[in-house]
């Protein structure tokens, strides 16, 4: 059996998002926290690493019982470890190193044309109190502005059809969970706010035709997450 899902989007940021890059140096002034981008094009990225990282956590957290106490990534419920893979590391020694069956691209911006004029990133103004002495403490933020669309591409490999419409419901549900939550930081201040638009399902190798006789299924699942969001903009 051997068969692959792309499953292609667009991430639409609808309001300013922050995904940390890294700066070695910076002057009075300057940005404090610029955000991570490609460094051939300059314009803002997002890491497949980013995305894969908040879907696996949203995706656990709405299955444990008890939020507060998250298990090592190694002890995630085995539906999520087949998803997302795992070492040999964890409580359970005896639990066996998974592949992931899902690989993330990093998202480059799809719709650049838009911003040319005015660019891809804005710089928010923070500032923080202290409350002892009432001393400012201000700071200069990057954010990719609203609007910027980025290209996402997730390939899965199906191992087991018995287990692939399960697969594909925690995939959507964790993309689901996304769109009620942030990506990048600063979230519970605003930033981070997404929606996947234009979910496209391309089997890019289904020889023996099983992702064929699952689609209408699994097509309406992903059709669901187009729908369902924290707020429209």
């Amino acid at each position: 059996m051997y068969a692959k899902l792309m499953i292609k989007s667009e991430l639409e940021v609808l309001t300013g998002m922050h995904i940390g890059g890294y700066s070695t140096y910076s002057a009075i002034g300057a940005v404090d926290s610029p955000v991570i981008d490609d460094p051939r094009s300059r314009q803002p990225i997002i890491p497949g690493s980013s995305l894969k990282g908040k879907l696996r956590t949203l995706l656990v957290r709405s299955m444990v019982k008890d939020i507060t106490k998250m298990p090592d990534p190694n002890d995630d419920p085995l539906c999520v470890r087949r998803l997302f893979g795992s070492g040999a590391t964890g409580s359970n020694k005896n639990n066996p190193i998974i592949k992931a069956r899902l690989q993330f691209s990093d998202a480059f911006i799809c719709n650049a044309d838009e911003f040319r004029e005015i660019g891809f990133t804005e710089v928010k103004f923070e500032n923080t109190i202290d409350r002892k002495k009432g001393r400012a403490n201000p700071r200069q933020i990057e954010r990719v502005i609203k609007g910027v669309k980025f290209e996402v591409n997730i390939l899965y490999d199906l191992e087991n059809e018995s287990e692939f419409i399960e697969d594909m419901e925690n995939l959507s549900r964790a993309m689901k969970l996304l769109q009620l939550d942030y990506l990048g930081g600063h979230g519970t201040r605003g930033s981070g706010r997404v929606s996947f638009r234009r979910i496209n399902l391309i089997p890019a190798e289904d020889t023996e035709g099983i992702l064929a006789s699952h689609m209408d299924r699994v097509s309406k699942l992903f059709k669901d997450v187009e729908n369902y969001e924290l707020f429209s903009l």
